[in-house]
C-alpha cells in the first residue's frame, strides 16, 4: 500500500459538476447566464429550473421561430439549427448568484473572456448586468456604464447585448417584459451586417 494515497478520496467523484458549453465559431448567438443552477445541472440543460422564464419568454419572443419544450434536445436544437450556444460567466453552479464570491468571478470570468476571443460569436448575449459587471471586472478589468440591450463594447468582433435575468429571483421583470427584450434582439441581430437574411 502508497502511504501517500488517501484510501477515502473518491478522486472521481471530486470533479466538479457543471453544465457543458455550447461553443464553436460561427454562432450567431452565444447565451451567457451568470453560473447554472442546481437544477439545471441535475437535468442537464440550461436553464432547467420550472420556475425560470428563459424557455416561456423564448418561445413568446420570436428569436427563433418554432416553439421549443425545455430540455437537453432543446439546446440541441438552438446550437445546430439556429446557431444559439450556450455558457456562463462562473461555471460553478449554487442555489443562487448570491452564493458566487469574487474568487468565482476571479477564477472564471477571464477564460469566458478567452472562450468568446476564441469562438467570436456575432453577439455575445448576457443575461443580467450583474452577470455583465462581473464579466467586465474580472474578465477584462474594466468597469463602463451598463444600460439595458446593445451596448456600445465588443469583445473582438462579437457584439453585446444585455437582457434581464429570466431567473425566478428576479421577480422585478414579467415574463411580457423579457419576452420582448428577446424580441429586440431578434430585430437588433437581424439588422447586423452579416446577417444571412439581411
Amino acid at each position: 500500500m502508497n502511504d501517500n494515497v488517501c484510501d477515502d478520496l473518491d478522486v472521481e467523484n471530486s470533479v466538479m459538476q457543471t453544465l457543458p458549453d455550447y461553443l464553436r465559431p460561427g454562432l450567431d448567438i452565444i447565451s451567457i447566464g451568470l453560473n447554472p443552477s442546481l437544477p439545471s445541472v441535475r437535468a442537464g440543460f440550461y436553464f432547467a429550473n420550472p420556475r425560470n422564464r428563459f424557455w416561456r419568454a423564448l418561445n413568446a419572443s420570436g428569436l427563433v421561430p418554432e416553439a421549443l419544450e425545455p430540455g437537453s434536445e432543446a439546446v440541441e436544437i438552438l446550437f445546430n439549427d439556429y446557431a444559439i450556444g450556450f455558457t456562463d460567466v462562473v461555471k460553478r453552479p449554487t442555489s443562487g448568484g448570491n452564493e458566487l464570491r469574487a474568487a468565482d468571478y476571479r477564477s472564471w470570468a477571464p477564460q469566458l473572456h478567452i472562450r468568446l476571443l476564441d469562438n467570436q460569436p456575432r453577439i455575445a448575449w448576457f443575461h443580467g448586468k450583474l452577470a455583465y459587471d462581473n464579466f467586465l471586472k474580472y474578465g477584462m478589468e474594466i468597469k463602463p456604464a451598463i444600460e439595458w440591450g446593445a451596448q456600445s463594447l465588443c469583445i473582438g468582433n462579437s457584439r453585446i447585448f444585455v437582457t434581464p435575468n429570466p431567473s425566478p429571483a428576479n421577480a422585478a421583470w414579467s415574463l411580457d417584459d423579457l419576452a420582448e427584450w428577446y424580441r429586440r434582439l431578434a430585430a437588433w441581430r437581424d439588422e447586423l451586417p452579416g446577417n444571412a437574411e439581411a
